[in-house]
């Protein structure tokens, strides 16, 4: 962190304040994107050392730009979790923050999964909700869930809202399991092939039921015949 500070003379020091002495230090993900369009702390990505939850700083008082978009979309890509910082928010005037909430909601749509922290570094206002959520986001990233009970989930929720047909057929989930993690990874077993907006349905449900709402996870879909 040091060196590279003084490589593209940036204030990292403020920046290492993020993250509090761990056992997994905060480290640069994207050092290029330090210098971007000349931002000292726009355009930044951590992450843990050797551990799977980045930070995508952004500057606040500036909103989310082309390449912070591109950056977050590089860390989705990876299937990294991910916590978004609004840095500087001490310097968005009150009648604004609501509608910067708004844009980062549109413009980093696909992370919708992400919590979103308003902070600023170099007052230290709301830093210490950091380290919490980079935790409780590697708690989600690692976690495993015994099939017996993401089966129930799964069944709970097509009984509620079931797959729309296929032609003259509706598709059913058969079987699902937990296949890996890291981050956490589906399989159901079905039918005929789940339309996406099914799949989101049925992502929403497995994030309510087992917390995993600061993660990316992925599901796949089989055909099996019932």
């Amino acid at each position: 962190m040091d060196q590279a500070g003084r490589r593209y003379g940036l204030p990292y020091r403020a920046l290492t304040d993020f993250v509090p002495p761990t056992p997994k230090p905060a480290r640069v993900l994207d050092r290029h994107a330090c210098v971007y369009q000349g931002h000292r702390f726009a355009h930044v990505v951590f992450e843990h050392q050797d551990g799977p939850a980045s930070l995508l700083v952004i500057d606040a008082s500036e909103g989310v730009s082309h390449q912070d978009q591109r950056l977050a979309e590089r860390i989705d890509g990876a299937g990294t979790a991910i916590v978004v910082v609004l840095n500087k928010w001490d310097l968005v005037a009150t009648e604004e923050r609501e509608q910067i909430k708004i844009d980062v909601a549109d413009r980093l749509g696909f992370l919708g999964y992400a919590p979103v922290l308003t902070l600023s570094a170099l007052t230290g206002k709301n830093v210490r909700h950091l380290l919490p959520a980079l935790t409780e986001a590697e708690t989600a990233y690692h976690m495993r869930i015994p099939t017996a009970k993401l089966i129930q989930v799964i069944r709970d929720a097509q009984q509620r809202h079931p797959p729309p047909l296929d032609g003259k057929h509706r598709p059913r989930i058969l079987y699902a399991t937990q296949g890996a993690a890291d981050p956490p990874t589906f399989t159901l077993f079905a039918t005929r092939m789940l339309p996406p907006t099914y799949l989101r349905y049925v992502e929403r449900k497995i994030r309510e039921a087992f917390d995993l709402g600061p993660t990316p996870i992925k599901i796949r879909v089989r055909r099996r015949n019932g």
